[in-house]
């Protein structure tokens, strides 16, 4: 069988994840390489980091697959001074082509907030919002109530490791049933999350006065809030994304080796002093 060209494979991850669905602010598609160069290895990652693109040269792909964009602003150069500008030379130099999928992947059915909700454990999921005319964010329901300080010892455990670990605002007794995900930076949803009804909503990149501001609205009832750490509620998708690429692409796909980086891109390295449930560090 022939082997796959790059323009076969963008076309599968367009049709998945249509260029048309991200955000306005958001630069999604192929950043870099051939459309006619041929494609038997593919890298999956959430961060086109420095180290992820080694990862991908030395494992003989020829298609890198992100998350998060590397070139999301405007830049006058591409030197080698820059980590962009090392970063874009190294996939020129190693013929490895690179494709985003991020705000597109999000609101895609399935993606990033329905692998998150998976790993919850929700079932009968709705969209948490329309957002620019795109379902963004889940609500769903645990299969039975239990406490947050439970929940978030599970979530813990369905996630992969990450430094910061999860933070929690509500009490660990408090009960949960309903819950609103959104993968990755999500505090500019709190007023979809309040109008849903979920005792509990699961994003990343909380700051602290959003979630102050939210925790009085709620007068220290729900929604409580998690934040799990936006690497981690994004890598999630990675294992979607391979079988629904391998999916997509049909009896092509046997020509093609599809991996997920092992590298963990959290930039964080590690906490002291982190408080316990129970209140003593």
């Amino acid at each position: 069988m022939q082997e796959l060209t790059l323009a076969e494979v963008v076309h599968a991850l367009d049709g998945l994840y249509p260029p048309s669905t991200a955000a306005s602010w958001d630069r999604v598609g192929l950043v870099t390489g051939d459309p006619e160069q041929p494609v038997r290895r593919i890298h999956l990652a959430v961060d086109p980091t420095l180290a992820v693109v080694q990862e991908a040269r030395d494992a003989g792909a020829d298609l890198l697959v992100t998350h998060h964009p590397l070139l999301l602003r405007g830049v006058h150069s591409v030197a080698t001074t820059t980590a962009k500008g090392a970063t874009v030379t190294a996939l020129v130099v190693g013929d490895v082509a690179l494709y985003v999928a991020h705000t597109n992947a999000d609101v895609a059915t399935p993606g990033v907030c329905d692998a998150l909700a998976t790993a919850i454990g929700l079932h009968d999921l709705t969209p948490l919002a329309q957002v620019e005319g795109q379902a963004l964010g889940r609500v769903g329901e645990l299969p039975a109530e239990e406490s947050l300080g439970d929940f978030a010892r599970r979530l813990a455990g369905a996630l992969p490791a990450a430094p910061g670990g999860i933070r929690v605002a509500g009490p660990a007794q408090g009960r949960v049933r309903r819950v609103a995900v959104v993968g990755g930076a999500g505090d500019d949803m709190f007023d979809a999350v309040r109008a849903s009804g979920a005792d509990v909503y699961v994003t990343a990149d909380l700051r602290h006065h959003p979630v102050l501001e939210a925790r009085e609205e709620a007068r220290g009832g729900t929604p409580y809030l998690v934040d799990a750490g936006h690497w981690a509620t994004e890598s999630l998708w990675l294992g979607s994304a391979r079988e629904e690429l391998l999916r997509a692409l049909g009896e092509r796909g046997t020509t093609v080796e599809v991996h997920i980086s092992t590298l963990r891109t959290d930039p964080w390295d590690f906490v002291v002093g982190a408080e316990s449930p129970g209140g003593t560090s």
